[in-house]
This record gives structure tokens, sequence and C-alpha cells, in this order.
């Protein structure tokens, strides 16, 4: 049994570490501040698009020179923003569980590959993941299937369920076809009812019955 989780939003929230850096890369370049409700918005389609969003936010206007700068910056401070990261309540115990339970685990997620690995350490989850990509680590990124469907291939393949809090992850498992169990207090844009999802949950003490209720019934 294979469950993939996505990584900010989804089993930890981020969003105040994201925003620290965020603000240290615009006051590099004399720009304002964003808040941390933008940041929330800017997020999910991996550090890129995130800087790009940036940018525009808080100088109406895109430059590339500036953009690259702000780019590489971004990523230096990134590495190691997780002082503010918390885990969501019920995550270290539902993970347990599932383990416990048979699961396999793995990650999927846009955010680089670098702090992706730094932040896991920090929990001290480095070992916890039999598979981790990155936003970076293939040539595509999430909404492509191609992210998704290379962990469950890396793990060694079968029936497997997606875990993540977005637009772009239901996209993903319909795009992979993998069911897909919406984690509502996340980062969405969107009313629970608009984002394509098998079921969805708030509490992480439901998911260990979701994913059982997922998987195909045997023969």
């Amino acid at each position: 049994m294979l469950i993939v989780f996505d990584l900010d939003g989804t089993l930890i929230d981020s969003a105040p570490d994201i925003n620290a850096a965020a603000n240290a890369v615009l006051a590099e370049e004399g720009l304002p501040p964003v808040t941390l409700t933008q940041t929330h918005s800017f997020v999910g389609m991996g550090a890129g698009v995130f800087v790009e969003r940036l940018e525009l936010a808080a100088a109406k206007t895109s430059e590339p020179e500036r953009l690259a700068r702000m780019r590489a910056s971004f990523l230096q401070h990134y590495e190691t923003a997780h002082a503010l990261t918390r885990i969501y309540p019920g995550v270290r115990e539902t993970l347990t569980a599932l383990q416990d339970a048979g699961w396999r685990m793995g990650i999927c997620t846009n955010k680089p590959i670098s702090p992706t690995r730094a932040v896991l350490a920090h929990f001290g989850w480095a070992e916890r993941f039999e598979v981790v990509l990155g936003g970076d680590s293939l040539p595509s990124r999430k909404p492509d299937p191609a992210p998704l469907r290379a962990v469950i291939e890396q793990m060694g393949g079968g029936p497997a369920v997606y875990v993540g809090d977005s637009e772009v992850d239901a996209e993903t498992a319909q795009a992979a076809q993998v069911p897909f169990a919406l984690f509502t207090e996340g980062y969405r844009k969107s009313p629970v009812p608009a984002i394509a999802h098998q079921r969805a949950f708030d509490s992480w003490a439901d998911l260990p019955a979701i994913a059982e209720s997922l998987l195909p019934n045997p023969a």
C-alpha cells in the first residue's frame, strides 16, 4: 500500500518561513514587503513561479535582471527557512499509524528538493519517506502527472493514494489517475466542492480510514 504526500500546506505549514524569505528578498531590492495572505496566494507552482508572482505584487512590473537576482536570493534564503514552520496537528501520529499499518510513504512536492530535504531533516523525517521528489527533481513539475507517477514507480508501483491540499495537487492526481484525499486546512484557493477529490478531511486522525477506503477492493 503506497501513500504519497504533498509537503507545504499538507504535512507542514511553511508559509510563515516562505513569507519571511520573500520579504528578505524584497528588502534587498528596496521593494515593499508582502503579507502572509499574499504569500499563501503565491505558493503551489514551485519557487520560480512564486518569485515571479512576488516581484509583480511588490514592484507592479517585471524586470528580467531583477527577477533573476530575486530567484537566486530566494533560493538561498529558502534553503534554511524552517524556523517558523510547524507540522500540522495530528500529522506525526498519523504518519506513525500509517506506517504501523503497513503503508509505504513518499513525497511529491513542487518545493525545490534542497529545501525539501532540509526541512525533512529539521523535523527528523530524513528517513521517514522512501522516495522524495521536489519541483526541480524532474524536467516537469505538478500539475504535470510525471512527478507523482515517478514517485509511485520508484516505490515499486501498485495501487497508491495521493494526499494534498491544493488545486494543483488535485489536478496532478486526476491526470495521474490516482485517488486523491484533500486536506482542507492548507493553502487551497477555491472552495472544497470546486476541487476534484475522492475524499476530503480536516483532521489528520481521519486519514488512515480514508486512505484505506480509496484503495481498490481486492478481486
